[in-house]
């Protein structure tokens, strides 16, 4: 199935959570000199107009990435100031998705491979990132590509698996995924972004997670309502394995502060925890 298009979310809370946490393990992993490869499963277009009938028909990243301002949020300089550089005259009318973000951070040195199936898409993806030879671009199925590249020859990598779960065989093939790539690359750290729809879909994925055998894993989680039987995701979040040391304690203090500005109602809450430790 290739229906889910992200330019209808683009920029959203759940945008929000997952590239705060992109940004803060792609900073840290480059705090080291060497090479870094960087993983994108379902990489999408990479590039998102919030003008274009998609992003207006929901216009999400108003209760998003629009309620962020830069003069609030010092420790989120680096994040916002990648989508501010989409956006000259200051008006947001543009917001980057993963592959553009972790391609404004790559050094020389680093090296991206971006998967994507959908053929709109993937096609976008080529065309923002033609002609950086770093980068690689990959029309095909993100999970079984992650396999064949592992280990990267740089032995130091993250890699991002954010599929749309839009088939429920999604859960099972992520923690699936997730144990194999552990066992051919267990220093990696890995992002694993999911939706908060159904709260017990959720919680057999964290447990599956849990008694995978893999050690040092980190949740964060960011919910703009209380869970609920209605339609419609309420809270979004990433399972973090081999986080930087400082992550936790990082999103620990912005996550409250998040709640506070994207919160739709006194249901808001947040996660930031340990689900196994090291």
């Amino acid at each position: 199935m290739l229906s889910y298009r992200h330019s209808f979310h683009a920029g959203n809370f759940a945008d929000v959570l997952k590239h705060i946490v992109l940004v803060e393990i792609l900073q840290h992993l480059q705090r080291k000199v060497g090479a870094i490869d960087h993983i994108d499963t379902h990489a999408g277009a990479g590039l998102f107009d919030l003008r274009s009938e998609h992003a207006q028909k929901l216009a999400e990243y108003r209760n998003g990435i629009a309620r962020l301002d830069p003069a609030d949020w010092p420790e989120l300089a680096t994040y916002l100031s990648i989508v501010a550089s989409f956006n000259p005259g200051g008006t947001l009318h543009a917001y980057p998705g993963s592959p553009m973000i972790a391609r404004r951070l790559m050094r020389p040195q680093d090296r991206a491979s971006l998967f994507e199936l959908h053929p709109t898409d993937c096609a976008l993806l080529e065309q923002h990132m033609q002609g950086d030879r770093r980068i690689r671009v990959m029309r095909e199925d993100g999970l079984p590509g992650l396999l064949r590249l592992l280990p990267p020859r740089s032995r130091r990598a993250l890699v991002l698996i954010d599929p749309s779960y839009e088939l429920k065989a999604e859960y099972e093939q992520v923690v699936a995924t997730l144990k194999q790539a552990y066992k051919k690359f267990a220093t990696g750290t890995y992002a694993l972004w999911y939706p908060v729809v159904d709260r017990n879909r959720v919680n057999d994925l964290i447990q599956q997670i849990q008694n995978s055998g893999i050690r040092n894993i980190q949740r964060f989680e960011l919910a703009i309502a209380a869970d609920s039987a209605a339609r419609g995701m309420t809270a979004s979040g990433m399972v973090v394995i081999n986080p930087p040391w400082t992550l936790l304690q990082t999103l620990a203090k912005l996550l409250p502060r998040l709640v506070q500005v994207l919160g739709r109602d006194d249901g808001a809450f947040f996660r930031a925890d340990v689900l196994v430790n090291e």
